[in-house]
This record gives C-alpha cells, sequence and structure tokens, in this order.
C-alpha cells in the first residue's frame, strides 16, 4: 500500500467521528435538512479524504439515483455517499454532491478545543504512590 496523503483544510471543519480525519468545510455545506437510515445527515457540495465503493443503482424516498457509498481513507468506515446521477428531473440538483451521515461525523471546531480525556492515565495512579 503507498503512502497516504491527507487534504489538509483551513476554516471550521466537519470530521470523521472514529478518527478526526477532516472531511469537509462548512463553507461546503448545502442542507441540514437530509435523512438517512440511521438518522440526519448533511449534504454537501464536496468532501475530501474519502475513498469510493462501487457504483449502484438505489431507490431512496425522492426516488431512484445512482450513489457511490464513501468511506474514511484513514479508518475506512462509511460515511455516506455521493449522488452520481439522479434519475428524476426534479432530484438533479444532487448530482455530484456528497452525503454525510449525521452519526458519523462531529465539528472539527468543538471537538479539538473542548475535547476531554476520560481515559483513566496510569501516570496518575503511580504518582499518589
Amino acid at each position: 500500500m503507498g503512502r497516504l496523503f491527507l487534504v489538509d483544510l483551513e476554516g471550521k471543519t466537519y470530521n470523521c467521528k472514529f478518527c478526526k480525519t477532516q472531511l469537509g468545510l462548512a463553507d461546503d455545506l448545502v442542507s441540514k435538512a437530509f435523512h438517512c437510515r440511521r438518522g440526519k445527515a448533511y449534504l454537501f457540495n464536496n468532501v475530501v479524504n474519502i475513498t469510493f465503493g462501487q457504483s449502484e443503482e438505489r431507490t431512496m424516498l425522492s426516488g431512484t439515483h445512482t450513489v457511490n457509498d464513501i468511506f474514511c481513507c484513514c479508518c475506512g468506515q462509511i460515511l455516506g455517499w455521493k449522488y452520481e446521477r439522479a434519475h428524476e428531473k426534479s432530484q438533479k440538483y444532487k448530482e455530484g454532491k456528497f452525503v454525510l451521515e449525521r452519526g458519523r461525523i462531529i465539528d472539527g471546531e468543538v471537538d479539538s478545543e473542548f475535547y476531554i480525556d476520560t481515559r483513566a492515565s496510569t501516570s496518575d495512579g503511580e504518582d499518589t504512590m
């Protein structure tokens, strides 16, 4: 396997919940009103640091679409999908856009500024003895 190069984003980001890899900019967020099987989802114009699954036809609430599942390039977790093709005229605006499932992403600013490590530390125990 080759060397992994990540795109480093400037500004407010959304990151992978599992490994904290940057995925998209708040400026590329189109809508927070999307839904998926697991709950809420966000529609983005562009995302980075992902890999693609096989292209497939999927019937959704809004009609049939050709989509590719998208995965975090670092940890391999599924994050959502990319709309390749919409079969209905009213859904054409989705073509080329990305859906990230809300339960699989985190707000990069909030997480990095307010992260509290709740794991027990062995050095704390050693200092008290």
